[in-house]
């Protein structure tokens, strides 16, 4: 049975309020809700130095890429003493195509701790090749507020504004549609959420999403579900990577380091038998 406006409202609603009622220590509705809020977030940068950054930080959120990338170098902001303090047309200029120089320089320079896999895919390979494909893109904007007006140009219009993030991605070599939209959302860009694995697993058990459908469904999902409940599709994705992330990654005190677990299964053994009762199933 197809999800209606209730359900999602309904759903929405239980995951609001279901980290707060667990009793976690810490645990707000007060917290949750900074989270939830766009003004949380880091500035938006004003430099194309600034915007080159984000995307590189927004690169290594996939898979293990963080751990290995910047947690093996102290986070990504030390790859500037290679990459000439972010400057995207000097590391087109002094890189060109070659992927295995930059990562000759950064094991010289930087020296990342861990055995590094040199296979084209293995992750720092991959990697670097991010590093060059998103320098390219950098490039292609005079100013980063000539980046700024040209999402504002898709970010006005529902029927282009998931065309963004599907540009991006064949633009910026590792980053596919989910990782597009979670760097424009963490630019403060709150229609759109990121078709994360969480949010995936919850609204497909839950009945939200057919199972099997790609990250653009996902995402349409999302945004589906968020008008529904009257909030915005950054409201709606906080609310259940939340759930399925645990991760409090501003409140180090709470939590082990800010990490509070994994609630994903609980939260949809809890809500499915509710929505089951709303959609008549």
């Amino acid at each position: 049975m197809k999800p209606t406006a209730d359900s999602d409202k309904t759903a929405y609603g239980l995951a609001r309020g279901y980290l707060p009622r667990l009793n976690i220590a810490g645990v707000t509705d007060t917290l949750v809700e900074r989270y939830l809020n766009p003004a949380s977030l880091k500035p938006r940068p004003t430099t194309k130095q600034g915007l080159y950054l984000r995307i590189l930080e927004s690169a290594q959120n996939a898979n293990m890429k963080a751990g290995v990338i910047g947690g093996s170098i102290g986070g990504v902001g030390k790859l500037a003493a290679v990459l000439d303090d972010f400057e995207p047309e000097a590391v087109r200029q002094k890189y060109g195509n070659d992927w295995q120089s930059i990562l000759d320089d950064i094991v010289k320079t930087v020296k990342p701790r861990g055995q590094i896999r040199r296979t084209p895919r293995g992750i720092w390979p991959h990697y670097c090749q991010t590093i060059l494909s998103a320098a390219a893109f950098v490039q292609q904007f005079g100013t980063a507020d000539e980046f700024y007006s040209w999402v504002d140009f898709f970010d006005r219009d529902d029927r282009a504004r998931p065309s963004l993030p599907m540009l991006i991605s064949h633009e910026i070599e590792g980053f596919g549609f989910a990782l597009s939209c979670d760097f424009l959302k963490e630019l403060g860009y709150v229609d759109f959420p990121k078709p994360d694995v969480h949010l995936r697993d919850i609204f497909t058990a839950l009945g939200l999403l057919p199972d099997g459908e790609d990250d653009y469904q996902l995402f349409k999902a999302i945004v589906r579900v968020a008008r529904n409940a009257n909030v915005t599709p950054y409201n709606t994705d906080k609310t259940f990577w939340l759930i399925g992330s645990g991760y409090f990654r501003d409140d180090l005190h709470i939590g082990n380091n800010g990490r509070v677990g994994n609630h994903k299964q609980e939260f949809i053994l809890y809500a499915k038998p509710i929505l089951g009762k709303i959609k008549g199933l």
